[in-house]
């Protein structure tokens, strides 16, 4: 019950903040479209063969030739944008999700083993972190996706190279402060590995700080995954991402086209938003300096 007590206290203020309850909601929402996509989309974006070029660049409330009505209109392949939309926000998510929590654990151990070493090796590679974090995160990714080639694992591993550098530095600077403190210097008294001390005694207690970066860090994830996409070095056309289907459609928009660029910047939009709205809460909840 006592162990449960801070998170029933920490849901109760969460909730008297309505925007960030409306946020929760719709990251949930859009969470649970995305994961049923294949079950309520009448289209799989990703199978060539079942597009028809009859069906491209068709208005919303189009009945294309597969017998069913295209609420959001059709890309200039053919798709369904509903059903794109859809399976994209599957993508954004899943980067958005994985690279955070692999930058998370990447940084974090970075920064709280820097900290615990100290001396000449903690300048070390604290000054590689601080060089990375003097370049934009965009450029990084950009250069690293055009290296790596297209695909997810790629895509993937060019977003955490580009943001482990944010969880790296907060995770240094909150292990800096717990590291001075006693019972951490009573730790280091008793025969345990250090490894124990760092990852059980220190990193615990450094984690608040590291949350509200991960909420952050997963919305600009999926920031950055869009614009790779856009830019055409993220996934390969077969997988459409929100970027690629704006891209898609970017050439139409004078044309009078404008829902195949419109609709999938919506939905890229308000999930971001979303998921902004979230973090600002957890951040302000978890910020000491704050007061409610």
């Amino acid at each position: 019950m006592d162990r449960a007590a801070p998170l029933a206290r920490f849901f109760a203020e969460f909730r008297e903040n309505r925007s960030a309850v409306l946020g929760l909601a719709i990251v949930v929402t859009l969470l649970v479209l995305a994961v049923l996509a294949p079950l309520i989309t009448p289209q799989d974006p990703y199978d060539l063969a079942s597009l028809s070029l009859r069906d491209a660049r068709r208005a919303p409330g189009f009945v294309g030739t597969g017998g069913y009505v295209h609420w959001l209109g059709t890309d200039a392949q053919g798709r369904d944008l509903f059903s794109a939309i859809l399976y994209g926000l599957r993508i954004s998510i899943e980067m958005g999700l994985v690279a955070g929590a692999i930058g998370l654990v990447l940084g974090a151990g970075v920064g709280t083993m820097a900290a615990y070493v100290g001396g000449r090796t903690e300048a070390f590679i604290m000054r590689l972190v601080d060089l990375q974090l003097s370049f934009p995160a965009i450029l990084l990714a950009f250069v690293l996706a055009a290296l790596l080639g297209q695909g997810k694992a790629q895509l993937v591993m060019a977003l955490v190279a580009a943001q482990y550098a944010y969880f790296a530095r907060t995770a240094h600077g909150a292990a800096s402060a717990e590291r001075s403190k006693d019972y951490v210097e009573a730790a280091l008294s008793t025969p345990l590995p250090a490894w124990r001390v760092v990852f059980r005694h220190i990193l615990p207690n450094a984690l608040p700080p590291l949350i509200v970066v991960a909420t952050v860090q997963v919305a600009s994830a999926i920031s950055l995954e869009a614009t790779l996409s856009f830019l055409g070095v993220g996934l390969p056309p077969t997988e459409p991402s929100l970027g690629m289907l704006i891209a898609n459609g970017f050439p139409y928009m004078l044309s009078g086209r404008y829902w195949i660029s419109i609709y999938p910047g919506v939905a890229l939009i308000v999930l971001i938003f979303s998921v902004n709205l979230v973090g600002d809460q957890i951040r302000d909840q978890l910020n000491p300096r704050l007061k409610r």
